[in-house]
């Protein structure tokens, strides 16, 4: 069953994470009516041709990506996020880009609920997994707004580099759904990660960010996400791991790899796992 309680204290936390990362984007319009676009080759690749298809974007922030998708790859999307800042300022930035985009404020969970459309395309991406209280609830949720035939995308940090510490630690479990609770909470990771995050030339907008609101976090396996879906009825079509992180530097001594991309530290080795890849289909019939 999900953890109400536990989304509740997330939302608040990113409300206000929200505020400072977007306070060092600067003019987010104008990159995107220049042609900007901040989706990588993973996300191009698996996501294929997808022109006039409709998509769903879960846990999809500030929009950013489901404009690009929207832009780029001529999807017809819908963003659900469960951050009121992230939303609003979603609905802004397509009203200000002119590009077409439906945004929904609501709990994923909730969606699921309420939604009586079907998708061609259900995608999600970066730092989603953890924020999850019930896996086995999203695998089925997911499959409810997929029409047949239609498949899910997920791009997502790797459980096994969520493990350690800024130190290459072993500090935190690896699955099974055992969450902890941070009263750091939601930390500004676009100001850590620089010019890497979604647009290059930020600007310093809040410094020495500090949330007043808490966050809980979720450690699920790989297995425990191929296993969620799997149960919902939907078959795997693809799963790939990645050594190296696109557009997110959470640790000071991670190799600088080019084009928004961080490897593990020099002195590791080279192909531990930092990214991971799925796709999943609802077969005809189903």
């Amino acid at each position: 069953m999900p953890n109400r309680m536990h989304h509740e204290a997330n939302r608040l936390s990113w409300n206000e994470g929200t505020k400072a990362h977007n306070s060092h984007k600067g003019d987010q319009a104008s990159f995107f009516r220049a042609g900007g676009d901040t989706l990588f080759r993973e996300e191009r690749e698996l996501l294929g041709d997808i022109a006039g298809k409709t998509l769903l974007h879960l846990q999809c922030n500030c929009g950013q990506d489901t404009l690009s998708i929207a832009r780029r790859l001529g999807a017809d999307v819908t963003g659900v996020d469960i951050s009121d800042e992230a939303i609003r300022f979603a609905r802004e930035l397509a009203d200000q880009c002119g590009i077409p985009a439906t945004f929904v404020r609501e709990d994923i969970y909730d969606f699921f609920l309420s939604n009586q459309r079907r998708f061609d395309v259900v995608f999600s991406t970066y730092g989603v997994i953890c924020w999850l209280s019930d896996l086995k609830e999203w695998g089925r949720g997911i499959a409810s707004c997929l029409q047949p035939g239609g498949r899910f995308v997920l791009v997502d940090f790797h459980p096994a580099f969520l493990m350690l510490d800024e130190d290459w630690r072993l500090s935190f479990d690896y699955m099974g759904g055992c969450f902890r609770e941070f009263e750091s909470g939601i930390g500004d990771y676009v100001a850590l990660t620089g010019a890497a995050a979604e647009i290059d030339n930020l600007e310093p907008g809040i410094c020495d960010f500090r949330n007043p609101y808490p966050g809980v976090e979720y450690q699920w396996g790989i297995a425990d996400v191929v296993m969620a879906l799997l149960g919902a009825g939907l078959q795997l079509r693809r799963l790939q791991e990645y050594p190296y992180c696109n557009g997110f530097r959470p640790f000071p001594d991670m190799t600088d790899l080019g084009n928004r991309r961080y490897g593990a530290a020099p002195h590791l080795p080279r192909n531990i796992p930092l990214m991971f890849s799925l796709v999943a289909e609802r077969t005809v019939g189903s």
